[in-house]
């Protein structure tokens, strides 16, 4: 239960602005003897939770825009969240990535991507990865 609750930790710290790495205790736990359905689940379910914090705080920024030192112009924005809501929520099925999916799920707060969308663009993307770390881990090591 232990390994669990650590899983469910690291996967919702890996998907915010912090610097970590769930699928490391993932490979763990799956080398310990872990029912894979249940730690994909638990790691997709911390993981996409993660990416919310990130949507929250991107939706929150945008309550500055009337401020002198905000970078960006209403124009500027209303154009981005035009070609976001065409374009770029399919992106979030890249949420996962390494480099730039969590300044990914920031952006679709800020661009306002609507919430449904976003858990399950960014939660198929995230479980997918999972899916892969579990099929890796069964490879025979050489």
């Amino acid at each position: 239960m232990i390994g669990i609750t650590l899983l469910f930790a690291s996967a919702f710290l890996a998907a915010t602005i912090l610097p970590f790495y769930s699928e490391f205790m993932l490979y763990a736990l799956l080398q310990q003897g872990g029912d894979p359905l249940l730690l994909v689940m638990v790691a997709t379910v911390g993981n996409t939770l993660g990416a919310v914090v990130n949507w929250l705080l991107g939706l929150y920024l945008l309550h500055f825009q009337d401020r002198r030192w905000f970078y960006f112009s209403r124009e500027q924005i209303a154009s981005a969240q035009k070609w976001f809501q065409r374009y770029g929520k399919w992106t979030l099925l890249m949420a996962w990535a390494p480099v730039g999916g969590d300044a990914l799920t920031l952006v679709a707060g800020i661009m306002r991507v609507r919430f449904g969308i976003f858990v399950l663009l960014t939660g198929i993307g995230k479980c997918l990865r999972y899916i892969f770390v579990v099929y890796l881990a069964q490879l025979p090591v050489i």
